[in-house]
């Protein structure tokens, strides 16, 4: 038996068909499991893992913390990229939003913009007790130390007190006086003059009764 001519030119259009329809399948997946952006984010730090880009075409990729520092500024990759060392996350004591964006080269479709939050890690939140500076309490209140001359006050008072003890020597001041002239004149002079009188008294009693004998 013998198969015509145009039965196996059907044929063979078919396979070429399949396997076209397979290569292109094939081609359509490619793609889609191409292009892997892996990243994690800890409460301390960010890892990277994108493979899978095109390596014709140039990617780029940033990493940032919304509202604060940027972690990785935009850097160019290949097909793939990585990071050997984990980006460092700043301290915090609140959750912090992670900020990744990778542009692909080949197609914008590839391109992810995606966050994530880092919690905070565990240890962190007694740090904030230390920053009130209760140290800074202590010296305010040593300035209260001046107080102490109030000592001064009562040294002042007691030689006030002490200062009319002077004053008495003022009142026995006439006592001294008295010593000179001024009070026992009168009365050596009242007592020298009774000793006159007394004495002409006497002698003219004496005269008087010479003269009677005679």
């Amino acid at each position: 038996m013998t198969i015509p001519r145009r039965s196996w030119r059907g044929a063979g259009a078919f396979a070429a068909a399949a396997v076209v329809g397979l290569a292109g399948g094939v081609i359509s997946a490619g793609p889609a499991a191409a292009h892997t952006p892996t990243w994690a984010v800890t409460c301390s730090e960010v890892t990277l893992n994108l493979t899978q880009y095109s390596a014709d075409a140039t990617n780029q990729v940033t990493v940032s913390v919304e509202g604060g520092d940027v972690l990785l500024p935009t850097t160019e990759f290949g097909r793939d990229y990585s990071t050997k060392t984990p980006l460092q996350l700043p301290k915090h004591d609140k959750e912090l939003t992670v900020r990744l964006v990778v542009k692909a080269g080949d197609d914008d479709r590839y391109s992810v913009d995606q966050t994530k939050t880092a919690p905070v890690c565990e240890g962190t939140t007694p740090e904030p007790t230390p920053t009130e500076e209760t140290p800074s309490e202590t010296p305010s209140t040593e300035p209260s130390k001046p107080e102490a001359p109030e000592p001064s006050a009562t040294p002042s008072e007691t030689a006030t007190q002490a200062a009319p003890a002077p004053a008495e020597p003022s009142s026995s001041a006439p006592d001294l006086a008295e010593t000179g002239s001024s009070s026992a004149t009168p009365v050596i002079g009242g007592a020298a003059l009774a000793v006159l009188l007394a004495g002409g008294g006497i002698l003219w009693s004496v005269r008087k009764r010479r003269s009677v004998q005679h």
